[in-house]
């Protein structure tokens, strides 16, 4: 139902760059799955879909370390990429002439009898969005909500106050049992992350 591959390799962002490990989650059955966020390495996300039918490549966001093996990983095995078109200016930093299926708020996807709700989460990215499957427990969160807080709202395109309204109003009205399946490090639960609200608006960031 689902399943992980982590992948090495870097972010860049306003003239840095960094080394990173990435999520790369795979959601569905055993005929068929969607890709989420398909980063770094094409041969190994290959190797772990197999023989199924990928359905969709879905970008939870554009920034590089999340989509730069999309559109190789797309032509392989011959799916959709699919993006939130408010991360158009991201996008186009990698894929200046690639064109891509724009996703919606509410969008429900369907694959392998799991059913995932496009929840629009901006903040860490204007398009960024979140993957909710009531009936596998479970959210695809992307970097909008990590173990420990949102993701990073420090550069470019980015906000603090507009990433806690979409956790706040998006994220944290899901039940609380809700597994949060991250774009990098260990998952956690929305219970769990629910609890330190306070913490994260005391601090900033």
């Amino acid at each position: 139902m689902i399943d992980k591959v982590v992948t090495s390799g870097t972010f860049s962002l306003d003239g840095g760059t960094w080394d990173v490990e990435n999520n790369v989650w795979l959601v569905g059955s055993a005929r068929e799955v969607i890709v989420i966020d398909a980063a770094h390495d094409v041969e190994a996300i290959a190797d772990r879909v197999g023989d199924r039918v990928v359905k969709a490549i879905v970008c939870t966001h554009a920034h590089n370390d999340h989509i730069n093996a999309a559109a190789e990983l797309a032509e392989r095995v011959d799916a959709p990429i699919l993006l939130h078109p408010a991360d158009q200016v991201l996008w186009d930093m990698v894929y200046p002439d690639r064109p891509y299926t724009p996703l919606k708020d509410g969008q429900v996807l369907v694959v392998g009898g799991v059913e995932l709700t496009v929840l629009h989460t901006p903040g860490h990215a204007p398009g960024a969005v979140c993957l909710y499957s009531h009936g596998i427990g479970a959210v695809f969160g992307g970097d909008t909500l990590f173990k420990g807080g949102p993701g990073a709202t420090g550069r470019s395109f980015s906000s603090f106050e507009t990433i806690i309204d979409s956790i706040r109003e998006r994220l944290l009205t899901l039940p609380g049992e809700t597994a949060v399946h991250t774009g990098h490090g260990d998952s956690t639960l929305i219970a769990e992350e629910a609890k330190h609200l306070e913490e994260w608006l005391a601090r900033g960031h």
